[in-house]
């Protein structure tokens, strides 16, 4: 099992390989009582780039055997959230993003935006 850093290092190389749009880290550790480790958080242009997205993700943590406890949303594709026990992965359409302001509601965390290599 692979440690938590560089689950989150995965996660976001796996977003980047796929365009994905204003990937941000959020560090949870500090905060008493939470439930996860890590958020990393990203938005996609379609219904079908958001899919691909967590696709991606799923595909480059099968390669190091992380399996996501549980995954919804990908009837819809509005919202995805990949749980991978330490590190939860949300992956928005650009509205929903905006509209629940995940980076805001988690500001006590440490957050890092992934600079754009596209």
């Amino acid at each position: 099992m692979a440690k938590t850093p560089a689950i989150v290092n995965k996660i976001v190389e796996a977003l980047e390989d796929n365009k994905g749009l204003r990937i941000v880290t959020i560090d949870l550790r500090k905060i008493e009582n939470c439930f996860c480790s890590f958020f990393v958080i990203c938005h996609g242009t379609s219904n079908t780039h958001v899919a691909s997205l967590a696709d991606s993700v799923e595909e480059k943590l099968d390669g190091i055997k992380e399996k996501p406890i549980h995954v919804e949303g990908k009837d819809t594709a509005q919202w995805i959230i990949l749980d991978y026990g330490n590190v939860v992965v949300h992956v928005f359409q650009k509205e929903q993003r905006d509209y629940y302001q995940l980076e805001d509601f988690w500001g006590d965390g440490i957050k890092r935006e992934i600079e754009s290599i596209h």
